[in-house]
């Protein structure tokens, strides 16, 4: 069980990297405050992240 946890929350930073924060230019005073509130963001909205990513990813080609 914990390892399909990590997996999601993995999925979900990827995720949200592809989808909300996508060409922005993000300025943090520490590379961990951005890092914690992508993976926040990943985690918290995953279910809705994730195939919005992949359809984003296999559409573009």
């Amino acid at each position: 069980m914990l390892i399909l946890i990590v997996v999601y929350m993995a999925a979900g930073y990827w995720a949200a990297k592809r989808t909300i924060y996508a060409n922005k230019i993000l300025i943090f005073n520490k590379v961990e405050a951005i890092t914690m509130q992508i993976l926040i963001m990943g985690t918290l909205l995953g279910w809705f992240l994730i195939p919005r990513a992949l359809i984003k990813l296999f559409s573009h080609r």
